[in-house]
């Protein structure tokens, strides 16, 4: 088309899975108290913004634009939530990975500038629950637990910085016995609770919030897998059946992108995996989590869990492995599980599922450009509850012009790594394996 010069190098197209995909088979998606349809993208349309991604990036981009009177329009090229937004373990955790990183790029002290974006993201998600009325079991209570002596050191450091911030929420340091009595298990030295983090349904809330954009104006398409961004004044999204041209494209799509090749080098998409186990009695609540909280360790390869609200355990880690068969999730975190709760030896599972984060070699969140109209937002490093609901009010306030928060971010320049797409897997199989050994010294 005149005046249009694509993104995607060429024969970059081949790469792109152009088959849409249902829900994984999660305990999430059995357990979605709204089913949306919403249509494939038909036909040519124009927007004042075009999102690519119906995950939580894209969705809360989409809903901070539409808050403020943008027209916006998401293109998903499955369902919305179909990727981590929708599959992770529901934990809404504070602090921004890479924060070491980037003051060191700006020269800048870390507590000056994240001291408050840290928890940016809950207060969003909060107010959006209570606003939009979204039902997705949003509970409060979370704790750091400690495994060796080191870790003890960290959270003690924590609680302080917490202390000096005067941070509003409940945060108090466990001893071992208090861990122990609090989450029944005797695999941890120590802890810190936190009941300024929580957990919550995320596929509720991702299509929560995907309603509350409707609402205002927003369209959403489903099923329509993009195979094209065309540069110009206004960016066109084309799809096998439709395009829409806008005046700015956000594409928000993680660990999925297949669409820029400039995007694949510099994020490692890494899979994580969530067991969910048959509802468990009262009498077992009670002497594995009382208090109803979420819970992770500090590995590299970390482990994490937390009841759902009909009292399953959620129970979820990092693997070497690479497929989904439920089977084998079951065979690889069940024995996790069963150390930290051996008396669950015998409990039923009844889902297991896995989904990819996008996993920087800084570790810091990646905001750029490729051109002055099409931004970029991903790699969250396992902080996505959170941090993207941070990173749509930020890129919606970039496509408004203000760009402060977005450079603190985007002026960062991330580590390049040849054949990160392509040898992904040994890559990253081979990091756990060091981590792992890490882990343990």
């Amino acid at each position: 088309m005149s005046g249009w010069d694509s993104i995607i190098a060429p024969g970059a197209s081949k790469d792109i899975a152009v088959q849409t995909q249902p829900h994984t088979g999660s305990y999430y998606a059995a357990t979605q108290n709204d089913i949306i349809n919403f249509a494939p993208l038909q036909g040519e349309q124009r927007a004042d913004v075009c999102v690519i991604g119906a995950g939580f990036t894209g969705i809360s981009t989409a809903l901070h634009l539409a808050e403020r009177g943008y027209n916006v329009h998401v293109v998903e090229a499955n369902r919305v939530g179909w990727g981590a937004s929708g599959r992770n373990g529901g934990q809404m955790i504070g602090g921004i990975s890479g924060e070491q990183a980037i003051a060191k790029a700006h020269g800048r002290d870390v507590e000056e500038l994240f001291g408050e974006l840290r928890w940016a993201g809950h207060a969003i998600i909060r107010e959006r629950v209570q606003t939009y009325g979204i039902r997705c079991d949003l509970k409060a209570g979370y704790v750091d637990v400690a495994i060796r002596p080191r870790h003890l050191r960290a959270i003690e450091a924590d609680y302080e910085r917490l202390q000096r911030q005067g941070f509003p929420h409940e945060v108090r340091i466990l001893s071992q016995q208090e861990t122990q009595d609090t989450l029944g298990t005797r695999e941890y030295i120590g802890a810190l609770l936190n009941m300024g983090n929580g957990h919550l349904h995320p596929l509720n809330l991702c299509v929560g919030e995907a309603r509350a954009a409707q609402s205002l104006g927003s369209t959403i398409y489903e099923q329509s897998p993009v195979i094209n961004i065309e540069r110009g004044a206004r960016a066109r999204v084309v799809t096998a059946q439709g395009a829409v041209t806008a005046d700015a494209v956000i594409l928000a799509g993680n660990a999925y992108h297949a669409l820029e090749k400039k995007l694949r080098g510099i994020l490692f998409p890494v899979n994580s995996f969530i067991i969910a186990t048959e509802p468990l009695s009262e009498q077992t609540v009670a002497s594995i989590n009382p208090r109803d909280l979420a819970v992770c360790d500090p590995n590299f390869v970390i482990e994490y869990f937390r009841l759902s609200a009909d009292k399953r355990l959620l129970f979820g880690g990092r693997c070497n492995y690479f497929g989904n068969d439920p089977e084998q999730i079951k065979l690889q975190l069940r024995p996790k599980m069963t150390r930290v709760y051996p008396q669950l030896a015998n409990t039923r599972i009844d889902y297991a599922w896995g989904g990819t984060i996008g996993v920087p070699v800084n570790r810091v969140p990646q905001f750029g450009r490729l051109a002055n109209n099409i931004f970029y937002c991903q790699g969250y490093s396992g902080h996505g509850v959170n941090v993207t609901h941070l990173a749509g009010r930020i890129m919606a306030d970039a496509v408004a012009g203000t760009v402060e928060q977005f450079d603190l971010f985007a002026n960062v320049k991330p580590i390049v790594v040849p054949g990160a797409h392509r040898f992904s897997k040994p890559m990253v199989a081979l990091a756990i394996m060091y981590y792992r050994i890490k882990d343990r010294l």
